[in-house]
C-alpha cells in the first residue's frame, strides 16, 4: 500500500508550527497555572456551594466575552487589520485599531452597566434550582456583580492581541492569560484570607482576584504593543468603513457563537437541577479538557488565521487548501493521543491534581467521569478551531452559524435523552456529539466550497496517527496495571507513577510517528535535529 502523494505538508507548516509553538509554549504555563489556580478552589472550596455559585456568577460575564473578546472580534479584527496594515499604511491602520478600542470601550462598558443592573434576574435564568437552597442565588447574585468588570478588560486584552498578532507577535499575547491566572491566584488567596475578618465570604476574596487577573492581561501586553508601532489615535466614528467591515464580519460569527452560548446556558441550567456538585465536577472536568485544547487547537489558530488571510487576500487558494490540510493533521496528531490519554487516566489525574482539602474520593468520581467523556470530543473541538478561520479568510462565515446551530440541536436532544440516567455525565457526553456533528458538517461544507482538498493525504496522515495511538494505549493499560499501588498512593508515589506514564507514552507515540512518518511529524523532527547538531 503506498502512501498518497496528492500533497505535501504546505510550505507555510513551518512557519506555523513555529509560531503554534511559541503560543502553545505559552498558553502551556497559562493552563498550568490555571490547574493550579482551580487546585486552590478545590483545596479550599471543594465541589459544592461557594463554587457551584462561583462557577455560575463567573459564567455570565465569561459567555459575553466568548462573543467579544476571544470569538467573533478577534477573528474579525484580524482579518480587517491584516488588510489595513498591507495595503493602507501605517496611519490608517493606527486610526482603525483607535477607533475600535473606543468603540468597544463604550459598548462594553454599557453591557457592564446593564448586567450589574439585571444580575438577579440573569442569575434565576441561569440557575433556577439554586433558589432551592438557601442563599445560594444571593451569593452567586453578589459574585456576578464583582465579576462583570471582568468582560471589559479581556475585551481590549482581545483586540490588542489581534493587533499584535497580526504583526507578528503571538508570544506575549499568549502568556497574557498567565498574568490573567497569576492575578487571580495571588489576588484571590490574599483577599479570601482577609475578607472573612470583615464579614464577607472567602470565595467573595477570590471573585475580586478574578478582576484584578483580568486588568493584568490587558496591562502586560500594552508594552509590546508599542514597541511594534502602535500609535494610539482617539476617535470615534461609527460609520467608518473599516469598522462596519468588522461589524459585519461579527454579526454572523456572533450569531453562530451565540449557539455555543446556547448551549452552556443549556447545559448549566440542567446541571444546576442535577445533586449539588454538578456544575462543580463538570467544570473541574472541562478545565483539564481546556488544557489540550489551549496547548495545540486554540495555539494553531491563531498562528494560522494571518498565513490563511494573506493567502485568501491573494487569491491563491491552492496554498490556503495546504496549508489548511497540514494544520489539521497537525491537530489531529496532538488531539487524538490527548483523548486516549484522558480517557485511560482521568481517574489518576483528578486524584493528583484535585484530591486535596475539600475535595473529596466521591468528587474525583464524578469529576473523572465527565472528563473521560468531554475529552470524546476533543478532536473535533480543537479540528474546529483551526477549520472556522478558513470559512473568515474566504470570505464565507454563515457555515459556522448553521453548524453551530446543529451542534446546539444534538445537545438538547442527547440531554434530554440521557440526563435521567446519567445525571451530570450525560451533559459531559452531549457536549462531545455537539462537537463531533460541528466537525463532520464544517469538513464536508469546506471540501465544497474549496472545490476538494487533499483527503486521501488527511486520512492516511489520520491512519499513522490512530496506529500509534492505539500502540500508545495498549502500554498505558499495561502500566496503569503494573503502577496501580502507586497511583493510589501518596502525593509523591502518585506524581512518579503519572510521570512514568506520561514520559513512556508520550515517547513511543512520538517513536510510532517517527516509524510511520507522519510528513508534518518528520519535518518538526528534523528541524530540532538540525538545529541540535548545529548547537
Amino acid at each position: 500500500m503506498t502512501e498518497p502523494v496528492s500533497a505535501q505538508p504546505s510550505g507555510s507548516t513551518g512557519k506555523i508550527a513555529r509560531s503554534a509553538g511559541a503560543v502553545s509554549i505559552a498558553v502551556m504555563c497559562s493552563r498550568v497555572l490555571g490547574l493550579i489556580r482551580e487546585q486552590v478552589f478545590a483545596g479550599m472550596f471543594g465541589a459544592g456551594f461557594a463554587y457551584d455559585a462561583f462557577v455560575v456568577a463567573f459564567r455570565i460575564p465569561n459567555l459575553l466575552r466568548d462573543l467579544f473578546a476571544e470569538g467573533a472580534l478577534s477573528a474579525a479584527f484580524v482579518t480587517v487589520f491584516t488588510e489595513y496594515s498591507s495595503k493602507r499604511g501605517a496611519e490608517a491602520t493606527w486610526q482603525l485599531a483607535g477607533n475600535v478600542l473606543v468603540f468597544f470601550t463604550l459598548l462594553i462598558s454599557l453591557l457592564t452597566l446593564l448586567g450589574l443592573y439585571w444580575a438577579e434576574p440573569i442569575v434565576n435564568l441561569l440557575a433556577p434550582d439554586f433558589a432551592q437552597i438557601a442563599g445560594k442565588t444571593e451569593l452567586t447574585v453578589h459574585l456576578t456583580r464583582i465579576m462583570f468588570p471582568f468582560l471589559l478588560f479581556v475585551s481590549l486584552a482581545a483586540v490588542v492581541m489581534g493587533m499584535l498578532n497580526t504583526k507578528g507577535k503571538f508570544f506575549v499575547p499568549a502568556m497574557s492569560s498567565t498574568f490573567f491566572n497569576i492575578g487571580s491566584i495571588v489576588g484571590g488567596l490574599a483577599l479570601a484570607w482577609l475578607f472573612p475578618r470583615f464579614g464577607q465570604p472567602a470565595i467573595a476574596g477570590m471573585a475580586w482576584g478574578t478582576l484584578i487577573g483580568g486588568a493584568m492581561q490587558l496591562l502586560m501586553q500594552l508594552p509590546t504593543l508599542f514597541t511594534v508601532g502602535f500609535q494610539f489615535l482617539p476617535n470615534f466614528r461609527p460609520t467608518d468603513p473599516g469598522l462596519r467591515r468588522i461589524l459585519l464580519l461579527m454579526l454572523p460569527a456572533t450569531i453562530g457563537l451565540s449557539a455555543t452560548q446556547i448551549n452552556i446556558f443549556v447545559n448549566t441550567n440542567f446541571a444546576a437541577g442535577c445533586a449539588e456538585g454538578s456544575v462543580s465536577w463538570l467544570n473541574y472536568a472541562f478545565r483539564l479538557v481546556q488544557l489540550p485544547i489551549g496547548v495545540f487547537g486554540v495555539a494553531l489558530a491563531i498562528a494560522v488565521m494571518p498565513v490563511l488571510a494573506k493567502q485568501a487576500a491573494d487569491k491563491d487558494l491552492a496554498s490556503l487548501k495546504q496549508t489548511f490540510t497540514s494544520s489539521l493533521v497537525l491537530v489531529f496528531a496532538l488531539a487524538v493521543p490527548a483523548t486516549a490519554g484522558l480517557v485511560l487516566l482521568a481517574a489518576p489525574i483528578i486524584r493528583l491534581i484535585f484530591e486535596h482539602g475539600a475535595f473529596t474520593p466521591l468528587d474525583t468520581i464524578q469529576t473523572a467521569d465527565a472528563l473521560a467523556l468531554y475529552a470524546c470530543g476533543l478532536f473535533a473541538y480543537s479540528a474546529i478551531k483551526v477549520m472556522v478561520p478558513v470559512f473568515y479568510a474566504i470570505g464565507n462565515t454563515k457555515y459556522p452559524v448553521i453548524g453551530s446551530f446543529l451542534g446546539v440541536a444534538a445537545n438538547i436532544l442527547t440531554i434530554t435523552l440521557v440526563i435521567d440516567q446519567l445525571q451530570h455525565r450525560g451533559i459531559a457526553l452531549s457536549t462531545s456529539c455537539a462537537m463531533i456533528l460541528n466537525f463532520l458538517f464544517l469538513g464536508v461544507i469546506l471540501y465544497r466550497k474549496l472545490c476538494g482538498y487533499p483527503l486521501g493525504y488527511l486520512l492516511w496522515g489520520l491512519t499513522k496517527i490512530v496506529a500509534s495511538t492505539l500502540l500508545m494505549g495498549g502500554w498505558i493499560v499495561l502500566l496503569k496495571m503494573m503502577l496501580a499501588g502507586w497511583m493510589v498512593g501518596n502525593a509523591v508515589l502518585q506524581i512518579l507513577a503519572m510521570g512514568i506514564v506520561i514520559a513512556s507514552a508520550v515517547g513511543i507515540y512520538a517513536g510510532g510517528l517517527q516509524l510511520l512518518g507522519l510528513p508534518e511529524f518528520t519535518l518538526l523532527t528534523g528541524k530540532l535535529a538540525q538545529r541540535f547538531r548545529r548547537s
